[in-house]
């Protein structure tokens, strides 16, 4: 990722979900996708895209929340925590306009794979 990263973080539902997007880029990690609720739809869009490198916080994080929310958990916290350790570390805007590195967005990633959130999440989906 040659540029700054413009990020956005939303609350889904109860949970506390992070989404993140890189809306100035021309490659697609799946934000449309996981803001509309299509989990398996916006892990294709994020396994296919080869415009952003795997190694991109913000790639990393969205492919997390895409594989926690379709309960794949051990996989998730495999990209979260690379977000979280990545030597590529960006500062990335919230939807609130606050601004949060990439790595501590990584960690929170994490944190709500521990605390449950995702599956929180997934039961109010599947209702």
């Amino acid at each position: 990722m040659s540029l700054l990263v413009a990020a956005t973080l939303l609350v889904v539902a109860d949970s506390s979900a992070l989404v993140v997007t890189a809306p100035e880029t021309e490659f697609d990690i799946g934000y449309e996708e996981l803001i509309a609720g299509h989990d398996h739809e916006a892990l294709a869009a994020i396994e296919e895209c080869e415009k952003s490198s795997h190694r991109d916080p913000a790639r990393q994080i969205n492919h997390g929340i895409a594989l926690a929310r379709l309960g794949d958990y051990e996989e998730a916290r495999v990209r979260f925590s690379a977000a979280a350790r990545n030597a590529e570390r960006y500062d990335l805007e919230t939807s609130t306009g606050e601004w949060v590195d990439s790595r501590v967005l990584g960690r929170r990633g994490l944190a709500m794979l521990e605390s449950g959130d995702f599956q929180k999440y997934a039961a109010l989906a599947s209702r």
